[in-house]
């Protein structure tokens, strides 16, 4: 695998930061170009451990070696660990991202093997079981990262209205680093 270099990661925010003073780039105003501080191992096994999950190699070393969000694609990187302070309890995403949390959700076989394109009929968190919500796209669209099954690894997007439940990425770092490049 494939390690982190904090540094690296840490200018280029700082550059599309300079960038965009004015935070016009669509979620910048919400992740603000900050990264908080990585977690510690300890703090990530205890997550893993009392979720039943292994957390893919990539994410888990970024979120080791570079931080716990927000700076990312979307409105920015969900915490691993700690609801973002400045949540605001009416936001969506708030609520996805402690129902990722209930015991057993995380730990539980991903139940797709292959994408849904279009309008999803199923109840979505039904679909989502097995994957932990990285980033939200606004209207209802979430980024998720499958951590069971045959597709463990990869970044899917699950737009329920219009695109389905679609692969977007072959794993953490490339959708990452490719935020970071397309900035």
């Amino acid at each position: 695998m494939e390690s982190w270099d904090e540094g690296t990661v840490r200018a280029r925010i700082r550059e599309m930061a300079a960038r965009d003073p004015g935070r016009a780039r669509f979620g910048a105003d919400t992740h603000r170009y900050e990264l908080a501080p990585a977690l510690p191992e300890a703090e990530i096994r205890a997550f893993e451990e009392a979720l039943g999950v292994d957390l893919p190699a990539e994410y888990r070393s970024f979120v080791a070696e570079v931080g716990n969000g927000p700076a990312g694609p979307g409105h920015g990187l969900m915490p691993l660990t700690i609801p973002r302070p400045e949540a605001d309890a009416e936001w969506a995403v708030d609520d996805e991202w402690e129902e990722d949390r209930l015991p057993g959700r995380l730990a539980a076989p991903f139940p797709l093997t292959e994408p849904l394109h279009g309008r999803i009929g199923a109840p979505t968190d039904e679909l989502t079981r097995g994957t932990l919500m990285l980033a939200e796209e606004g209207c209802g669209i979430y980024i998720r990262l499958i951590l069971t099954g045959p597709r463990a690894g990869e970044v899917w997007q699950i737009d329920p209205d219009w695109g389905g439940f679609v692969p977007v990425s072959p794993d953490f770092r490339k959708w990452y680093t490719d935020w970071l490049q397309r900035s």
